[in-house]
């Protein structure tokens, strides 16, 4: 079992600010935990009992409607944490996290992090500053919703799993998210996304082969996102 303190991943998440002395204590009490593609790590309404630090893979945040439609509210990455809020406000998770492909976890009990919270000022400040950063990403896309066309989500998403996931070696996204999944995050049905990608790919702005995209123009969907 690898140690927090020796864990280049606690650097990018509220864990960055806990000193040699609690690292130790973490690496005591935390679990980890393989998670197969498309397993849930926990769902809508459970109590979690804990955070779940991102070590590797990634995953999706999503919340079903009231016509049983899963809508995507977010992806999480390597280095990031789940369930930061449920655990502050101490209510059951707003939200499903079910993975993207095959992830490595660690579980960190509740009792620990509310021990860090309160006895470590600049974590509890990190994990403030986390929560206020995903308020914004809502507001903002609750405006990015209503304000712009799908066509303009599209583009946007796009632009949006190539920068903060990457590519592969071919240059298609790395992130491979099905047709659904994509209609999902742009809050569009299935079809209309599909429609939508084959006019990117015809116009040249994408390639299109199989589940891969590959962008091609990323100028011309930076003008069509703003």
């Amino acid at each position: 079992m690898s140690k927090c303190e020796q864990c280049i991943v606690r650097e990018f998440s509220s864990l960055k600010a806990l000193n040699k002395e609690e690292l130790v204590r973490l690496s005591e009490c935390k679990k980890s935990y393989s998670i197969k593609k498309g397993d849930v790590i926990f769902e809508e309404g459970e109590t979690i009992n804990g955070i779940y630090c991102i070590k590797d893979g990634v995953c999706k945040l999503s919340k079903l409607s009231a016509n049983g439609k899963d809508h995507i509210v977010k992806l999480i990455k390597k280095g990031e944490l789940l369930g930061q809020r449920s655990i502050i406000s101490d209510e059951p998770v707003n939200l499903s996290a079910i993975a993207l492909e095959d992830m490595e976890v660690c579980f960190i009990p509740r009792s620990e992090v509310m021990d860090f919270f309160e006895k470590n000022n600049q974590f509890s400040m990190n994990v403030m500053k986390t929560i206020c950063g995903d308020l914004k990403e809502a507001d903002d896309h609750a405006v990015n919703m209503a304000q712009k066309t799908v066509k303009e989500r599209l583009a946007e998403t796009l632009l949006y799993l190539a920068d903060t996931f990457g590519k592969n070696d071919d240059d298609s996204l790395k992130v491979q998210l099905s047709r659904e999944e994509l209609a999902s995050m742009i809050g569009t049905a299935t079809e209309s996304c599909i429609r939508l990608l084959s006019d990117f790919n015809k116009l040249g702005l994408i390639e299109l082969s199989g589940k891969k995209i590959t962008l091609k123009e990323i100028g011309k969907l930076k003008k069509m996102a703003e």
